[in-house]
């Protein structure tokens, strides 16, 4: 059967001073991905690294919607612990009547920042991840209960889904309590299992809004023409990331990439072996036919219904093509 394909895009900078590039080209991949036939945009949330430019998907979503006609655009996702629920039910009640029929709102439990940064946008300086599932709660009644108070204004448009992102077993038990969709972000932790999908769609409980499981799974996908420019790509992405989780580029520091030119030149220490390998489980690089073959294999493994693709290379060029392999690979 074909497979529904879709897309999460991080808007990274290649360095702090780029930000309004990197907002550029993700409004120009959002086009370009609508054009190519994907059915989901979706946009992340990071805070306090200058190479991320995407720390407010609601204003990001609300470009992208001008920018784009027929694609589902959405929050990959909103980290609901720094929010209050209501003022995200306005929001994106606000974004669903601007485009009907087309908003996802994506809700997550991480930090999607260090923890003195969580401390910051909270208003009381105490982030309420361990009231998550009540938080969540407290959303679903402002969007779809019409007795819920106060009101919220715009009334949200009854098709206006929410979503469970997650990475973990907790994330997956409670969208099946919650009867929701759910993403499992394979992307951002390597060491998930079928076993998360599968648990989900054991307990999911049938809901107004959502009568069978529905899961979608993340993935870090590397496509080029041939395999060696693939594993290039993907190879200068881990090495930023690499760099970054072991404190030789912070944040505040600035956070520069490295370019795939200068990335071929970084040495390949033990270190930085394992820490490749570790995530070659949760991913798709090679040649189109490679990455079809290897998606497949985990669609089969995992059971889901989509696959939302992470494409995070240097050149927008090599991003684009990157989709429009895919695409042809996976033929409608």
């Amino acid at each position: 059967m074909p497979l529904t394909l879709s897309v999460l895009d991080q808007s990274l900078a290649r360095s702090a001073d780029q930000t309004t590039e990197a907002l550029q080209e993700t409004l120009l991949m959002a086009q370009w991905c609508e054009q190519l036939g994907y059915k989901r945009f979706w946009v992340s949330e990071h805070h306090a690294f200058p190479s991320v430019a995407g720390s407010a998907p609601e204003v990001l979503l609300a470009a992208i919607g001008a920018a784009t006609k027929t694609m589902r655009i959405g929050s990959g996702g909103i980290m609901l612990p720094h929010y209050s629920p209501y003022k995200i039910a306005e929001v994106f009640s606000i974004l669903a009547n601007l485009y009907p029929g087309r908003i996802d709102l994506g809700v997550g439990r991480a930090p999607g920042a260090d923890m003195t940064t969580a401390m910051a946008l909270a208003t009381d300086g105490r982030p309420k991840f361990d009231r998550f599932p009540e938080l969540v709660e407290s959303l679903s009644q402002y969007l779809w209960n019409s007795n819920a108070q106060p009101v919220v204004s715009p009334k949200p448009p009854n098709d206006l889904p929410l979503w469970m992102l997650g990475s973990s077993p907790d994330s997956a038990q409670l969208a099946a309590q919650r009867g929701l969709p759910y993403n499992l972000a394979a992307f951002i932790n390597p060491q998930v299992v079928p076993e998360h999908i599968h648990f989900y769609q054991q307990r999911f409980q049938p809901s107004e809004r959502l009568d069978k499981p529905y899961a979608i799974l993340t993935l870090s996908v590397y496509c080029a023409d041939t395999e060696a420019q693939a594993q290039a790509l993907q190879l200068t992405h881990d090495i930023n990331l690499f760099r970054f989780f072991t404190g030789q580029v912070t944040g505040q520091a600035g956070g520069g990439f490295m370019t795939p030119e200068e990335a071929q030149l970084y040495p390949m220490t033990a270190q930085l072996r394992a820490f490749i390998d570790s995530r070659e489980s949760s991913r798709a690089v090679g040649s189109p036919e490679q990455v079809q073959q290897k998606i497949s294999t985990l669609v089969s493994s995992y059971n889901v219904d989509e696959v939302m693709v992470v494409t995070n290379m240097h050149y927008l060029a090599d991003r684009k093509r990157s989709f429009e392999l895919l695409k042809e690979a996976f033929p409608e």
